[in-house]
């Protein structure tokens, strides 16, 4: 389990990252009051809360946004298993210093999240939402930064109020999506399977077969639910494991393009340039520069 401690300004930020062969708990506390944010990225995690004598949980965190209320009586722990790695990210602010925020800011706390702000228990849950995409990617560019430094604390700064401004944008939005957890949860297992298949994606009919789930059913709720169509996912993926190929590994601009499903360089150089606004050989020569 690897932890990344940042502060920045008036928040606390803990980038977590675990790959772990065996389950195993990790525990941490709070100190003092405080309003907190965990987005879940990825991970078979259950999330033990202790407070007063009692013992909540909240279980299936993967894609999930929540928020909370906790002080130094509570105490958090992580049951992670090792089929899939987790990663989150969790914001701290403390209530004494949101004074210290701009008007507009404590005004957004303080009409969206009263009950966390006036708490009546050391353990106050507030509102959880599945993650949209545009916050999924907000997490995973977290994760996946080359950048250091001040320059990487410049760029986590700017995601993590991204991932509040989606949060918050989520919790005024009247037009909350209604499915069954049981649906949520095979629009989940959709996109873990496109996501590890992204290169060579089933067509809709095979996954809907997979899932269980008839095909207009599955294209209509994967788009409510992850505010994307499904292909469009699909495009995202290969797009982003493309550039994590090319800034993370060996790989050259035709193997990242290949690996990822595209037959065509041209093809792969525009859709890459159009989402990430530089071309890949741009982005792999800068890569060989920062290595060298």
């Amino acid at each position: 389990m690897t932890t990344d401690i940042i502060e920045l300004n008036n928040f606390i930020v803990l980038i977590e990252h675990s790959n772990a062969e065996k389950t195993f708990v990790q525990k941490c506390e709070i100190d003092g009051d405080a309003v907190g944010f965990a987005f879940y990225g990825s991970g078979n995690v259950e999330l033990e809360i202790k407070h007063n004598n009692q013992t909540k949980y909240l279980t299936n965190t993967t894609g999930l946004a929540i928020s909370f209320f906790g002080n130094q009586k509570v105490e958090f722990a992580h049951k992670i298993a090792p089929d899939k790695p987790l990663q989150s990210i969790s914001i701290f602010t403390k209530l004494k210093n949101l004074h210290t925020l701009s008007q507009v800011e404590k005004e957004i706390f303080e009409k969206q999240l009263p009950e966390l702000l006036n708490p009546k228990e050391h353990f106050v849950k507030g509102p959880t939402f599945f993650m949209t995409l545009d916050m999924q990617l907000a997490v995973q560019k977290i994760f996946n930064t080359t950048y250091s430094g001040n320059t990487r604390l410049l760029f986590l700064k700017s995601q993590v109020n991204e991932l509040l401004s989606h949060y918050f944008a989520l919790l005024s939005d009247d037009k909350k999506v209604e499915l069954t957890d049981k649906d949520k949860e095979k629009l989940f297992q959709a996109k873990d399977i496109v996501t590890t298949q992204y290169s060579k994606p089933p067509t809709i009919s095979e996954l809907s077969r997979l899932i269980g789930l008839n095909s207009t059913k599955l294209k209509k709720n994967f788009k409510e639910l992850f505010g994307i169509p499904i292909y469009k996912y699909i495009h995202e993926e290969r797009l982003n494991k493309a550039y994590e190929l090319l800034t993370q590994t060996e790989k050259t601009v035709q193997e990242a393009a290949w690996e990822v499903g595209y037959e065509s360089l041209s093809s792969f150089s525009n859709a890459f340039q159009k989402k990430f606004g530089s071309r890949p050989n741009e982005v792999k020569k800068q890569f060989l520069s920062n290595k060298s």
